[in-house]
């Protein structure tokens, strides 16, 4: 009895089976073999750069701070061209009183009003907004360059670790501010003493954190597999170090337009910084801040620093958004 009552439930569950395997062979069916689809190779569409703007530009406050920016440099460079435009150095006359229109507020004549000798405010804060931002993207380019290549090949080059690190030692002791103003002192006053000044020191911290960083990825699987190839140094600094440095020095590299201006205002501010008569924001937040505290006249302070605010906010936060999206850790 119980030999039969065995078998019947092995007979069924062999049916069962046998009808499970002829559902399956109804789902699959066998792939035939094609030579050219197995030599194939795989393909992806995948950007980094791409991926990289995409987030950037998802995120609105960046967008709106890059429309804003680049607003702002169009017509910091396209403000003289256009119609019923007065010199930023000109001295406007009242034809009745035969004096110069001096401290006069805004109105539908001068925007922004006059300063203290009667040159026009509106002019002169473009020509000065012009004049800081050339200063603040030279230096930020020349810092980033001099900061990579030096920065690289400290952190890789082992046997440059010791010189570059005394060199580092001595010029980072030295207080900014004192060689700046030296530089000032020694070389005649203007735009290119106040580039050369700034630089002569700012290219110091990117060099110092871009070989913080190479040297923690220095010796790191792919870049031993590299050099055991016989991989020349300079390709694998370029092709290897550098992307996963790109967020890093993006940011440094922005936020290093806001500072130059900070740099170029605080040396008007202690009186070496571009002559007068080369407008500047320096310049102007310096002449405003004389009249801060006559109610009247504050709008000669309040303009140029809005343009400052502007300029140094919006970089700043450029350069965080553009470094979270560049960096190689969110790209999968």
């Amino acid at each position: 009895m119980v030999n039969k009552i065995v078998s019947r439930y092995t007979d069924s569950v062999e049916e069962n089976i046998v009808e499970e395997l002829d559902e399956l062979d109804e789902l699959f069916e066998f792939a035939e073999y094609d030579q050219a689809e197995a030599e194939r190779g795989g393909y992806s569409n995948y950007s980094y750069w791409r991926s990289t703007f995409q987030v950037f530009f998802n995120n609105k406050v960046a967008k709106f701070c890059l429309i804003l920016m680049t607003v702002l440099l169009v017509f910091t460079f396209i403000q003289p061209y256009l119609p019923n435009q007065k010199s930023p150095t000109k001295i406007h006359i009242d034809p009745d009183t035969k004096m110069p229109i001096a401290n006069h507020p805004p109105d539908s004549e001068f925007w922004f009003g006059t300063n203290s000798i009667g040159q026009d405010l509106w002019s002169r804060v473009w020509n000065g907004s012009r004049t800081s931002l050339m200063i603040g993207i030279i230096v930020a380019l020349v810092e980033a360059l001099i900061g990579v290549v030096v920065g690289t090949a400290w952190g890789y080059v082992k046997w440059l670790d010791r010189p570059l690190t005394e060199i580092y030692n001595v010029i980072n002791n030295i207080p900014n501010t004192i060689i700046m103003i030296l530089m000032t002192y020694i070389l005649r006053p203007g735009l290119s003493t106040m580039i050369i000044a700034i630089c002569i020191t700012s290219w110091i911290a990117m060099a110092r954190f871009v070989r913080n960083l190479t040297i923690i990825i220095r010796d790191r699987e792919y870049n031993l597999a590299s050099r055991c190839l016989g991989t020349p140094t300079w390709r694998i600094i370029t092709k290897n170090l550098l992307p996963y440095l790109v967020s890093v020095i993006v940011l440094n590299t922005a936020i290093s337009v806001a500072s130059t201006i900070g740099y170029e205002v605080f040396l008007t501010y202690i009186g070496l910084g571009l002559p007068v008569s080369i407008p500047s924001l320096g310049n102007l937040i310096n002449e405003g801040r004389m009249l801060m505290m006559i109610p009247t006249q504050r709008y000669q302070l309040i303009f140029p620093s809005i343009i400052v605010s502007i300029i140094t906010i919006s970089f700043y936060v450029m350069g965080n958004v553009f470094a979270d999206s560049a960096d190689p850790k969110n790209h999968v």
